[in-house]
């Protein structure tokens, strides 16, 4: 196992099962199956009588800024029960592996092949340039936010231009260099089950994303709502637009949320939940987890009473651990042989 040695102390790095881990985290504060409940007293008991027997140790995975009040944040959610919480979720390198087998696994917007080798090779151009700037800690952020606008609005008219298919998309996908974390699906499936809403908030492709789950993991979930980028597409399969305004890394957030889509009306089911937004938005406690300090914006909008914040520190940990350590709730390590 790999250690970080950051002031004087190591740090520790994730292990390869790191998603179980975030499930281990959720158990630590949501009761068993057995136990779901919407009454926080029978809640709070389930969950009390459970601690009991987990004494779980996540040290060797995460570094707490400040535990006593992220011990506070868990016995709040605890108390006002499953019917107040929501998962607010980024999908690159959060729900997906920034690392897979040693390489840098693909983003929704990277593993993209249009078809046309000239745009391809134009996209990832304006990639090498404007990747850096993104995660650069030297960058004020009032900069940085107009450097990913500009990003993202080349990018969306090479696209365009290019002439994308949505056959494209599904090969692309198909070929991909993309998988979920360990313990991802387990998470989604442990939620669902307790009737929790997850919105995933992305800077990315909505397309692509329902593609990659469906390709990947072959099922919907009732509970999970979309929010990034979507394609407007010809009766021919071709690109011709994008819905609303552009989210790139640094604007997801709960304003956005009229651009949410319902995973599973988009795989053909129409018999699940609808979680409105007015009602998304009246669960005031929220687990968002996020591998950029922007996305701890993805909860602005919404008026939370309590709010865990867990990032996943993927890249250039020695110059930006204090600042996620200053941001995040709790903060993942990964190394480049790790999920």
């Amino acid at each position: 196992m790999n250690s970080h040695r950051v002031q004087g102390s190591t740090i520790v790095s994730i292990p390869l099962h790191l998603a179980n881990a975030i499930s281990q985290q959720l158990h630590h504060f949501l009761p068993s199956k057995y136990c779901c409940t919407s009454s926080p007293r029978v809640w709070n008991r389930c969950c009390s009588a459970q601690n009991k027997m987990e004494n779980q140790d996540l040290s060797k995975f995460t570094i707490k800024g400040d535990p006593q009040s992220l011990q506070n944040k868990i016995s709040q959610i605890r108390m006002a029960g499953p019917s107040k919480l929501q998962v607010i979720a980024d999908f690159d390198g959060t729900l997906t592996r920034y690392f897979i087998n040693g390489s840098r696994g693909q983003s929704s917007h990277g593993l993209l092949q249009q078809g046309n080798p000239e745009y391809d090779a134009k996209r990832q151009a304006l990639y090498e340039y404007y990747h850096p700037l993104e995660f650069s800690p030297t960058v004020p952020l009032e900069e940085k936010t107009k450097l990913m606008e500009e990003w993202w609005g080349k990018t969306h008219g090479l696209l365009i231009e290019g002439g994308l298919t949505y056959d494209a998309i599904k090969k692309s996908v198909s070929n991909a260099l993309i998988a979920f974390r360990d313990g991802v699906v387990k998470l989604f499936e442990f939620l669902e089950e307790r009737d929790i809403p997850v919105l995933i908030f992305s800077a990315g492709l909505a397309d692509i994303i329902e593609e990659v789950l469906r390709q990947k993991v072959h099922k919907s979930f009732k509970n999970i709502k979309i929010v990034s980028n979507r394609m407007v597409f010809d009766k021919d399969g071709h690109l011709v637009s994008f819905k609303g305004k552009t989210i790139h890394s640094l604007n997801k957030n709960e304003h956005a949320l009229d651009m949410a889509a319902p995973l599973h009306e988009h795989f053909g089911d129409t018999d699940g939940p609808n979680y409105d937004n007015a009602s998304v938005k009246n669960r005031t406690n929220v687990l968002l987890l996020g591998d950029h300090i922007g996305d701890l914006g993805m909860s602005d909008g919404l008026k939370y009473e309590t709010r865990i914040s867990v990032g996943f520190l993927n890249d250039n940990i020695e110059n930006n651990l204090d600042n996620y350590r200053n941001a995040f709730d709790i903060v993942y390590l990964v190394s480049g042989t790790q999920t």
